[in-house]
């Protein structure tokens, strides 16, 4: 349908942060939404004689921003939240590979469902899932979370992940948690073709994801980067996340993990990489020469004694950096935007101190960067004209903000603010703190069921 003659949606009388290449606001502004795209954006009221339109939102005492941009999560931890508290990395995998080796399908549908609505209730419009666990005879996982965003609403990416080397090849994961190759790629591809979208306004998309460098064979990460460049879809792992994993990487390849992904095909600008907490500068340097994206997530390295990620210094480079919750049995809470308070306040713990991140910095790793992460900042990510309308607008006239002048610092060192209304293409899919598309009570109970259920089993052996 033309713009000319779409339904139209006008937001107006709120401030406004595009996150564009400039970096505009408006302290009062307005949006129009025509169908799918923003139409125009700009100080003041909407202009007057517009047709068709069958919304007006007033956003007094509101900011409105892009919807946030997940790029990192593993939806089947959701029903194992709380477990394993006071591990790091190598201990923790140990400790719940062998837990979440019996997901089924209705549980990996439940805990996405959990995972999607949580973000999406926060302000995601557009989530994202590496999920690498497919259990031999548990049913279809992969349709299953498709099916669980499709139903929540937000824009989505899957990361068909995979794994290949257990514990007796010198992996973490157990022996039965793990896929051959042969049939791991199998799977990849097919997964790739049933639900890869390129179009630009693509609701799904696949990326090709083995899990990272201590559980996939070399064969794995070299044969999965050219299935990914075959098919024109994006690649994604885990790199640098710990010591531990330095160390693996030196014993088992005699060289640092960011050598070890370029000499599997693993740098380039259709990359990106979760955590890269453990990076020096020679690994910035080729990240940025190469574009290879960063997935931070702050949260979940600091829940795992991670370390802080270098990310003053990776921006300073020209490393495209986006947000992530990651799993939620490392970040129990699920919230992609209490980490745009969290990726400012542990980055200020590091070498640049105050001067490591500030608030405008924060909203755009969580908007503009994610989206250029998942390789979509030509659609998404800033409040532009033709751009997809993913917009969320959030409450600031609350006892929580009301007494904080800048909206953007409001909504950044504040508390978590309430949204209002987010939009996922110009559809709504929350207003006034709810999800409108899924019952969460529901899906609460269902989690629940879920994670009891999963606990019993694993206890069984």
């Amino acid at each position: 349908m033309a713009a000319t003659a779409a339904q139209r949606l006008v937001i107006e009388n709120c401030a406004i942060a595009t996150v564009d290449a400039d970096d505009t606001e408006y302290a009062s502004g307005h949006v129009v939404v025509a169908g799918t795209r923003i139409e125009s954006i700009g100080p003041g009221p909407a202009p007057e004689g517009l047709q068709n339109v069958v919304r007006r939102v007033d956003g007094t005492g509101h900011l409105l921003t892009p919807g946030l941009v997940n790029t990192h999560h593993h939806f089947y931890q959701w029903i194992t939240r709380g477990l394993a508290t006071d591990h790091n990395l190598f201990d923790w995998l140990v400790a719940l590979y062998p837990t979440w080796a019996r997901i089924d399908e209705p549980m990996a549908y439940a805990a996405a469902q959990g995972s999607l609505a949580m973000m999406a209730r926060g302000g995601v419009t557009t989530a994202m899932d590496h999920h690498y666990v497919y259990p031999r005879g548990a049913g279809d996982l992969s349709g299953a979370i498709i099916r669980a965003a499709s139903e929540t609403g937000v824009r989505f990416t899957l990361a068909r992940g995979s794994m290949d080397r257990g514990t007796s090849d010198g992996g973490l994961p157990p022996d039965f948690a793990v896929e051959s190759l042969d049939g791991a790629l199998a799977a990849t591809e097919a997964t790739i073709d049933q639900y890869h979208d390129d179009s630009f306004d693509a609701m799904t998309q696949i990326a090709v994801a083995p899990c990272s460098p201590f559980s996939v064979t070399t064969e794995l990460l070299s044969q999965g980067a050219e299935l990914a460049r075959r098919k024109g879809v994006r690649l994604h792992t885990h790199g640098s996340e710990t010591v531990e994993e330095e160390k693996f990487c030196h014993e088992l390849f005699g060289m640092g993990p960011t050598d070890y992904f370029e000499s599997t095909g693993w740098l380039g600008d259709d990359v990106w990489m979760a955590h890269c907490v453990h990076m020096n500068d020679s690994d910035i340097d080729a990240f940025a020469r190469t574009r290879t994206g960063v997935a931070h997530c702050p949260s979940s390295n600091a829940r795992l004694a991670a370390g802080i990620a270098r990310v003053p210094d990776m921006l300073a480079a020209g490393v495209p950096v986006g947000l992530g919750v990651d799993g939620t049995a490392s970040n129990e809470s699920g919230e992609l935007h209490t980490e745009l308070r969290n990726a400012l306040l542990i980055n200020r713990l590091g070498s640049h101190r105050e001067a490591a991140l500030n608030a405008r910095q924060a909203l755009r790793l969580g908007t503009f960067g994610g989206a250029q992460v998942l390789g979509r900042a030509e659609q998404l990510g800033s409040i532009e004209a033709g751009k997809v309308a993913d917009l969320v607008l959030w409450r600031l006239d609350t006892l929580a903000h009301a007494s904080i002048a800048d909206p953007v610092t409001a909504l950044v060192f504040g508390a978590a603010a309430p949204v209002t209304l987010s939009l996922v293409g110009g559809r709504p899919v929350v207003e006034d703190g709810r999800l409108l598309h899924v019952d969460e009570d529901a899906v609460a109970r269902s989690t629940r069921d879920e994670a009891r259920r999963l606990a019993r089993i694993a206890a069984e052996g």
